[in-house]
């Protein structure tokens, strides 16, 4: 049984010992337990700078179970018999709100104006329309972070998943691990087909006639041959130099894999001709591979390091027979088994935001943007550094809908600015001053600029008036339409 939250939400859950009641009603209570004790199990994500980052917080307060989802998508055990499931589902009214306050002229608003605007975007949380909650399309986004292998390279870290911990049964169209494994797989197989298939030797064995060639393979010549009077055949084992050898049999059997499972998911890929692009691009690089594979052999692969998209694609490989337990047809079931996974949303929206700066800025590279460049304790989202333009940029998913949180946001980024580190990085050296902006998504569709170019990122619609040099601007993210 699950218990399926959004994004940064809540929900209250009861512990009884009622047997009834909670047979009646699961999804109100957590469990029924005769001792009233109750183990719950808290996935941490990652460790940053001595923090924890933990997918989900509860806490227990006599009878009641408080749960909080903040900004990691998956899914994962709470207790030993139910489940956790987080949609990456954003609820926009937040981007409304935090435009709001950012457009206020006023300043010095007292206590008691604060808390009532406070209450008041509360309240609007707490009612906003089921609209509101829009589900990202995160194939979308990753699509478009694997576009650039310069941001591709930082995905390594978007992704957990559980292998030893028991599966658990979801809806296929809940499934966010399986879609985003084989996105992955299918632009790394772009990579290798672009550049050409690697071509190695490789055995073969041959039931040869009126020929020997390589060394003969005694026990199978006994008993394919000489048993049947068989004089005039031989069975050899000899090498060949090509394309089908033990990676590449290996590459196109998952291949075969993710293209049945394209083809059978049509929640994520009913509209995705990129996809199938991507397919028609790579079958012809693998029209002369054939598909049988021991896959006991693959352990003992060695990489050459000119094929260095080979070890990542095989273990993507690993992974993604491993989630289909080595069997093509798992990919057609309606209902399908899958470990414990979590992605984490604010992470995958920064690289996002990378790739839009690389699309929308074909002059400028990597070197331009500092991706996470460290300083004192922090890391900043970018430090953009051109011959024309500097600026800090924090690329905000998290947002707030407290007056003093949003403002001490802002404050937090304007303060980077300010770095001597920051300045020397950018060849400032006397009064000069870094701009900020920060990013925040809003819902496709919406106002938001879909375009990151950086010679219009610092404009007057774009500034946010109660600050000096400090400017904002909304990007629209890919959404799945509702069902």
């Amino acid at each position: 049984m699950g218990i399926f939250l959004k994004e940064h939400t809540f929900a209250n859950l009861t512990i009884t010992k009622d047997v009834i009641a909670f047979t009646e009603n699961k999804k109100k209570f957590l469990l029924h337990t005769a001792d009233g004790n109750l183990e719950l199990k808290k996935r941490k994500f990652k460790t940053e700078r001595g923090k924890d980052y933990h997918c989900f917080s509860c806490n227990v307060a006599e009878n009641i179970v408080s749960l909080k989802s903040n900004y990691f998508v998956g899914l994962d055990w709470f207790t030993t018999d139910r489940y956790i499931y987080v949609e990456p589902k954003l609820n926009f009214t937040v981007s409304d709100i935090f435009d709001e306050v950012i457009e206020y002229t006023k300043e010095n608003l007292s206590d008691e104006e604060i808390e009532n605007f406070n209450s008041q975007a509360k309240l609007e949380l707490q009612n906003a329309k089921k609209n509101s909650y829009r589900e990202i399309n995160i194939i979308v986004m990753l699509m478009e972070i694997l576009s650039h292998s310069e941001v591709a390279k930082q995905t390594d870290s978007l992704l957990l998943i559980d292998w030893k911990c028991p599966e658990i049964e979801i809806e296929q169209k809940q499934d966010l691990l399986t879609p985003f494994l084989v996105v992955k797989f299918l632009k790394l197989l772009q990579d290798i087909a672009r550049k050409g298939l690697k071509k190695s030797y490789y055995k073969i064995q041959e039931n040869l006639k009126n020929r020997v060639k390589g060394k003969i393979l005694v026990g199978q010549q006994i008993k394919q041959n000489v048993f049947k009077n068989r004089f005039t055949n031989t069975v050899c084992e000899y090498q060949v130099f090509g394309e089908d050898s033990l990676e590449n049999r290996f590459l196109k059997k998952v291949f075969l894999f993710c293209i049945q499972y394209v083809e059978n998911n049509k929640y994520y890929f009913k509209k995705e001709n990129v996809i199938s692009g991507l397919v028609d691009f790579i079958r012809p690089a693998f029209e002369n591979v054939g598909s049988e594979v021991d896959l006991q052999e693959i352990k003992h692969l060695k990489y050459n390091p000119f094929f260095k998209e080979y070890q990542e694609a095989i273990k993507i490989c690993q992974k993604i027979l491993k989630r289909f337990s080595y069997n093509i047809t798992r990919t057609t079931t309606e209902k399908i088994f899958t470990p414990p996974f979590w992605i984490d949303m604010p992470k995958m929206f920064e690289l996002y935001v990378y790739a839009k700066f690389l699309e929308d800025n074909p002059s400028l590279s990597s070197s331009h943007f500092n991706y996470q460049f460290s300083t004192h304790g922090n890391a900043l989202d970018f430090l953009i550094s051109t011959d024309n333009d500097k600026i800090v940029v924090d690329a905000k998913y998290k947002l707030k809908y407290n007056y003093n949180q949003i403002h001490e946001d802002i404050r937090q980024v304007a303060g980077y600015a300010r770095l001597n580190k920051v300045r020397k990085e950018v060849g400032y050296s006397g009064n000069e001053e870094i701009p900020c902006l920060i990013i925040y998504p809003k819902p496709a569709g919406s106002k938001a600029n879909s375009k990151l170019e950086i010679d219009k990122l610092l404009i007057d619609d774009n500034r946010i008036s109660a600050y000096h040099q400090v400017y904002k601007i909304g990007i629209d993210l890919p959404l799945i339409d509702p069902v």
